[in-house]
């Protein structure tokens, strides 16, 4: 597990010394194909806190309710002056980069860390190590083939080291399009899609010459049937979800019975975090908003990155790649909590850039809960990586911001790796990780079901299904697992069973912590103009897509906690210890996934071909929901009057 790195010294100046746990898990003889032919690297040091232990308490104490120091919070500036590496420290590091032929990228006001660049051969001779190639998760990346170095007289004032583009290639966000995988599946629409719904969250009446089309979307659960080969001993399928609108969201959530008290966000700054940035995120928003007469985004902010600054754009996805993320974040966070203050930081890159945009926000109190879509794949970082990013996350917590992270979209990972894994940062005990759901919503907007995120797809050729149900196509699912780096926070302890944890000393941090809509199959529709140009961010034209991933659960459940602090007049800060004993002693708060009595499916109709699918929900691989809590969803999804009432009366 993840604990206090250790130092060393000597009296030869020339002396250097390691930093083992900076080499990450994948980089082995087994997944080496040879030296890197990166011309330029960019790289990241974490530096020691000036107290790490003592910024780790704090940030225990004043997010655990019921301890004496619960909700004292520091001021950005006051935790910055008690914890954050020293400026002489950072003044060390950086003249040891910059005369070894370093380029500064970026620094933090917390001083934190240092972002860099430089030429692959004088990075080798500044840390002393070699940047091989590696293969893992289908593709190649660079990292340190040996523990990287530092002379003594800087190496004290370091933590952590990252080097290589690994952690750029890795990072991606977390969402899924409808169709995902499926050749000519993917569908948009100059238009809503669907009968529409009005905004109270019921759907319209469906068009007379739409009710008997069965490969019809369908706008709310249920609203059109198919008949499939028999599956399940049934030949009747719900038809697969156009995709909700920002009414439905609040219907089935029960969020409208708080916003008709007046609780809609107002005088609460959710922060999202994503790389790059679109040119067009305003202006697609309310144009969709004024087409299901819904209220304006008239409280947005955008800092960070501008496109003259942004860089590494074919390492992480090119800026088109990202634009749907941040317009699934701003949209969703945006109909859940309509009058919430939204700022958006967007980073440089998916590198180092993204520990920058965070930083924006959490360095200057910027926010009161931050959105984070994106994350590894696993958790192979490299231990000194994650202590250098996990101190942001504490920080984060000792000054009253609440941090939400999506826990993935390819479940236990196997797909990926091979082997089971959790991922990273979703597994930071100082977040809160946000899994997935596929949500059941009524013909009046209520709410019907859940299952946990996990689909499979089967072809149906010539009447019969083409393979074994439930199918061998993957859709994605949400993220979860266990950790093999970070110990078993206290908050989970006596909710998460030790059949997943662990017992003792052994026990380990499993995630997710809550979870709500992830599943494309009944996702959530936006409205963007794509980039088709990523070196001048040229737009297309407006069109609607429907989207999942629990990219859109992180957003959707921070909107909801937005409005829970509004209403109990608290900021609630890193929330898990309050929601874990929220869990014990109000578990009404909170919706109880389980696995249905029978099976779960769905008829899907590919856009573009016509072939036509069976997808089995709830097909999560090793990750099981049952009652109580589990590795897909959790303690489960926000009843959020429920929940606001609950944490107001235990405030009181």
């Amino acid at each position: 597990m993840v604990g206090l790195a250790s130092t060393t010294s000597s009296a030869d100046p020339g002396a250097r010394r390691s930093f083992p746990g900076s080499v990450p898990a994948f980089v082995s003889a087994a997944n080496d194909v040879g030296a890197s032919s990166d011309t330029t690297v960019e790289g990241e040091v974490y530096l020691d806190l000036q107290d790490e232990v003592g910024a780790q308490r704090l940030a225990t104490a004043v997010s655990t309710p019921g301890n004496a120091s619960y909700g004292k919070y520091l001021t950005p500036a006051q935790w910055i002056k008690r914890f954050a590496p020293t400026k002489a420290d950072l003044a060390s590091v950086k003249k040891y980069l910059k005369q070894s032929g370093m380029t500064i990228t970026a620094i933090p006001a917390s001083r934190e860390y240092v972002v860099f660049r430089g030429p692959a051969d004088e990075v080798d001779a500044a840390f002393g190590t070699a940047l091989h190639n590696y293969r893992i998760d289908g593709t190649t990346v660079s990292a340190p083939s040996k523990a990287p170095t530092l002379p003594v007289s800087v190496a004290g004032k370091v933590l952590g080291i990252s080097l290589g583009n690994a952690r750029s290639k890795l990072t991606r966000p977390s969402s899924v399009r409808q169709g995902e995988g499926v050749p000519g599946a993917q569908r948009s629409s100059t238009g809503v899609q669907g009968s529409g719904a009005t905004t109270s969250g019921a759907a319209k009446a469906t068009p007379r010459s739409q009710a008997a089309t069965t490969s019809q979307c369908s706008t709310y659960y249920g609203e059109y049937k198919a008949t499939m080969p028999s599956a399940y001993g049934r030949t009747k399928f719900p038809t697969f979800v156009c995709g909700y609108l920002p009414s439905q969201l609040r219907s089935a959530g029960n969020v409208d019975r708080l916003i008709n008290s007046g609780y809609d966000g107002s005088g609460v700054t959710v922060g999202i975090v994503d790389a790059y940035a679109s040119p067009t995120i305003v202006q697609d928003t309310n144009d969709y908003m004024r087409a299901v007469y819904e209220p304006l985004m008239s409280r947005f902010t955008q800092i960070g990155a501008k496109p003259a600054d942004f860089s590494d754009e074919a390492l992480c996805g090119y800026p088109s790649g990202w634009q749907t993320e941040e317009t699934i974040d701003v949209q969703s966070a945006h109909s859940v909590a309509p009058d919430a203050h939204i700022l958006y930081s967007g980073a440089f890159n998916c590198g180092g850039g993204m520990d920058i945009a965070l930083s924006a926000i959490l360095d200057h109190g910027r926010a009161d809960l931050v959105s984070n879509s994106y994350g590894y794949t696993g958790e192979a970082v490299g231990n000194d990586v994650i202590r250098g990013q996990q101190n942001i996350h504490i920080q984060a917590a000792g000054t009253g911001i609440g941090l939400y992270f999506s826990s993935g979209d390819d479940g236990d990972d196997t797909v990926d790796l091979g082997y089971p894994a959790a991922n990273w940062p979703a597994t930071s005990p100082y977040v809160t990780a946000v899994g997935g759901t596929s949500e059941a919503i009524n013909a009046r907007g209520g709410y019907k079901s859940e299952v946990g995120w996990g689909d499979q797809l089967d072809k149906v050729v010539n009447g019969k299904y083409s393979s074994p149900l439930p199918g061998d196509t993957y859709g994605g699912g949400a993220g979860g697992g266990v950790s093999t780096v970070i110990a078993e926070p206290e908050y989970q302890r006596g909710v998460v069973p030790t059949s997943l944890s662990g017992k003792g000393n052994k026990a380990s941090r499993v995630i997710p912590d809550v979870a709500d809509l992830a599943d494309p199959y009944t996702g959530f529709q936006i409205a963007i103009r794509p980039i088709t140009d990523d070196s001048t961010l040229a737009t297309g034209d407006l069109e609607y897509q429907t989207w999942g991933g629990t990219s859109l659960a992180s957003p959707i459940v921070a909107a909801k906690m937005a409005i829970t602090q509004q209403r109990t007049g608290q900021q609630l800060g890193f929330a898990n210890p309050a929601l874990y004993q929220q869990a014990k002693a109000h578990p009404g708060a909170f919706h109880d996934i389980v696995t249905p009595a029978a099976p779960q499916a769905l008829s899907y109709t590919s856009a573009k071909s016509g072939n036509l699918y069976l997808v089995t929900l709830n097909q999560g691989g090793t990750l099981k929901t049952r009652t109580g809590y589990d590795d897909i969803t959790g303690i489960g999804s926000l009843k959020t009057p429920n929940l606001a009432a609950a944490l107001g009366s235990s405030q009181d």
